[in-house]
């Protein structure tokens, strides 16, 4: 069992930057691909980036290329979304999640974390 903890998110004006934390335990941290996804009010949730076991591949959605980073540190079993460039329409929950196949359907996840805020003011 897998147990994850976002941390990093609050309210940040138009233009800025965030970096968010997902904290894993409880598994072998690098046999994960991990992802991250938000879900905005009143919309389903999305698919933002992923990053493979090791590191190697990452995966990003449309709308956030050149904007956001995914990365991993496996010595601390961490991932990290860097945002950067922030807009309103990036206001949403943001959740990490793990799972055995690096995939951006939030389905090949089996390990969600509780969410992060992340609030972008115009």
């Amino acid at each position: 069992q897998v147990q994850l903890v976002e941390s990093g998110g609050g309210l940040v004006q138009a233009g800025g930057s965030l970096r968010l934390s997902c904290a894993a335990s409880g598994g072998t941290f690098s046999s994960y691909a991990m992802g991250w996804f938000r879900q905005a009010p009143g919309k389903e949730r999305e698919f933002v980036a992923a990053i493979s076991g090791y590191g190697g591949r990452t995966y990003y959605a449309d709308s956030v290329k050149g904007r956001f980073t995914i990365s991993r540190d496996n010595a601390k079993n961490t991932v990290f979304l860097q945002l950067n460039s922030l807009k309103p329409e990036d206001t949403a929950v943001y959740y990490c999640a793990a799972g055995r196949i690096l995939r951006t359907g939030e389905n090949a996840y089996n390990y969600w974390g509780q969410g992060t805020q992340v609030t972008v003011s115009s």
